[in-house]
């Protein structure tokens, strides 16, 4: 006789040992991290013996123990059945989902129109947007699937390379007239708006190196700071000044003649390049190798256009 106790039991306790804590299984479950806690110690005292390691502090507060990995691996693949089995109850009305973490700055001005694309061509796959400014915890499968720019050191990550960056200078056509062509004179008397988000590593170049690559005077630079990308990119939108900004944030804006970029054949390459990253578990799920490789494709073919 089978035990629906045991099975809310078993997803509380696969939820957890991915997580490493009962707040993020907790999370992911709608539940309460006191209620996860109960579950799990309902499944250890059927056991017999605890299942995790607890700890007051670190990243993952509930490490599993060696001898139960083979048994949560066997869990996690019957309860993947499980759902296998459902949506096969279900037939074509079956939708999948997949949460996607990114920040701001990157959905609003490269990721939606991709996901616009593969909603389009992919009609039983929904995506759920997580969009935050901190790295989402995808090795515990916070989110399914993450695009990140950065240095591409993220342990227990499998990323994949979709392309890389360098800065470029940008600004609203309204600060140029129609006749007039920029120059190293005329960008000196322009408000430089700087981008004070941190880019560890990236080699994200300053105004005091663009002008000294131009040959001319960094003594007097008359500038805007703010700490926001997507701020950045809206105060040259409105003509507050020329931005440096990572190329593929201002792609569509400088397409579209919403953004001039200024002395196109100088770029400053950056250390930093964009990933799609997954968690092995993540990337096992059919949906999201799907969703990974439509978008390796898609970003080559407007790479190559």
């Amino acid at each position: 006789m089978r035990s629906l106790n045991r099975l809310k039991w078993l997803h509380a306790f696969e939820a957890t040992a991915r997580h490493g804590s009962l707040t993020g299984a907790a999370d992911e479950l709608g539940v309460t991290p006191a209620a996860v806690g109960q579950l799990v110690r309902a499944l250890e005292d059927w056991v017999g013996q605890p299942l995790f390691e607890r700890s007051r502090a670190g990243k993952s507060r509930m490490t599993l123990i060696a001898s139960a990995q083979e048994a949560l691996q066997e869990i996690t693949l019957g309860l993947d059945n499980l759902e296998s089995g459902l949506n096969k109850l279900r037939g074509r009305k079956a939708r999948k989902a997949i949460v996607l973490t990114a920040s701001q700055v990157l959905v609003m001005n490269w990721l939606m129109e991709r996901l616009n694309r593969f909603a389009e061509q992919h009609q039983t796959i929904d995506i759920r947007l997580d969009v935050t400014e901190r790295l989402m915890d995808v090795e515990h499968e916070a989110a399914d699937v993450g695009i990140r720019c950065g240095p591409g050191d993220w342990r227990g990550l499998h990323k994949t390379w979709l392309l890389d960056e360098d800065a470029v200078l940008v600004c609203s056509p309204r600060l140029l007239a129609d006749t007039q062509t920029a120059t190293v004179e005329w960008l000196c008397q322009q408000k430089l708006i700087t981008d004070d988000t941190p880019h560890p590593g990236a080699n994200f170049p300053g105004w005091k190196q663009i002008l000294t690559t131009f040959g001319a005077c960094t003594d007097k630079i008359s500038g805007l700071q703010i700490n926001s990308t997507s701020a950045v990119i809206l105060a040259a939108l409105t003509g507050r000044g020329i931005a440096v900004v990572r190329r593929a944030l201002v792609a569509q804006l400088i397409d579209t003649g919403q953004l001039l970029q200024l002395f196109p054949e100088q770029r400053w390459p950056l250390s930093w390049s964009y990933y799609i990253v997954t968690s092995e578990h993540a990337r096992q799920r059919p949906e999201v190798k799907v969703f990974h490789d439509w978008l390796v494709e898609d970003v080559k073919r407007t790479q190559a256009e």
